[in-house]
């Protein structure tokens, strides 16, 4: 998916929502525990009830790789299914990869073409030979790990380098990458107060924010300093939309919390 038909598919939804799909079987409902393949049956049914409130869908891997095969084979059914039925629906592989070159590149195949995602999660500590093998592939999107939600991001992100925060200085570096116009960043949504700073080093790229909803951040204030010409943001809720009921309307109930997400986002919209 280029960046162009994600931007059409959020004018045309006027939502720039991904559910994230944190599968977790201890948590999904208790009568799905009967099927064949509980995780892709949880999935599909979130899929089909929440595929016209939102523009993406982000599968964190660790929920899948936890499970051995059986969840290797559920994610696989996962994006298979979103390609089939949904294909204008953004996928993000949320792996948070990052490794020397040709490891970079063997993670990428496998993302990108086995798996056919149209994006993934790196955490860039490694740096540009890490990082390029990723932005080599055509009309795919490769995802920095910026300034994250996470308590620890305090640890090392924040930190002062020549005179600057080092979330800053990976941002700047990160636009000398080749094919840099292929770069989103994760920023989460509990920095908020951040974003106006990312948006002067980062002006054009999109900007995926996960943190809304259970973690707690704030959409208006998101968008406040977020939000360019082009939209530029997708806006991430998982447990907030997956698990709103554990019975057997809980498909339903993922659609009216991503209602009131699209709603907002709606509004939000209108103030371009």
């Amino acid at each position: 998916m280029t960046t162009e038909e994600l931007i059409a598919q959020i004018l045309k939804k006027k939502s720039f929502l991904c559910v994230g799909l944190d599968t977790d079987i201890d948590k999904i409902p208790p009568h799905l525990l009967n099927e064949e393949d509980p995780i892709f049956s949880f999935n599909k049914a979130i899929i089909d009830a929440t595929q016209h409130l939102c523009v993406g869908y982000k599968p964190n891997i660790a929920f899948y790789e936890a499970y051995g095969l059986k969840g290797w084979r559920a994610l696989e059914r996962t994006i298979r299914y979103l390609n089939d039925n949904y294909p204008e629906q953004f996928t993000i592989a949320d792996a948070k990869r990052g490794d020397i070159g040709n490891t970079s590149t063997r993670y990428a195949k496998a993302f990108f073409e086995n798996l056919a995602f149209d994006s993934v999660t790196i955490a860039p500590y490694m740096g540009r030979d890490s990082v390029e093998p990723f932005l080599a592939f055509k009309n795919k999107h490769t995802i920095l790990l910026a300034l994250t939600s996470n308590t620890g991001a305090f640890d090392f992100q924040t930190k002062m380098m020549d005179g600057r925060e080092f979330y800053k200085e990976v941002l700047e570096v990160s636009k000398t990458y080749e094919n840099a116009e292929n770069l989103m960043y994760v920023v989460g949504a509990t920095k908020a107060e951040y974003l106006a700073e990312i948006r002067q080093i980062v002006p054009d790229h999109f900007l995926l924010v996960p943190g809304v909803g259970a973690q707690g951040g704030d959409l208006h204030e998101v968008c406040k300093y977020g939000m360019n010409k082009n939209i530029g943001l997708l806006v991430n809720s998982s447990r907030g939309i997956i698990y709103a009921s554990t019975g057997r309307d809980f498909a339903e109930k993922a659609a009216e919390k991503a209602a009131e997400i699209q709603v907002k986002m709606r509004e939000e919209l209108g103030k371009l």
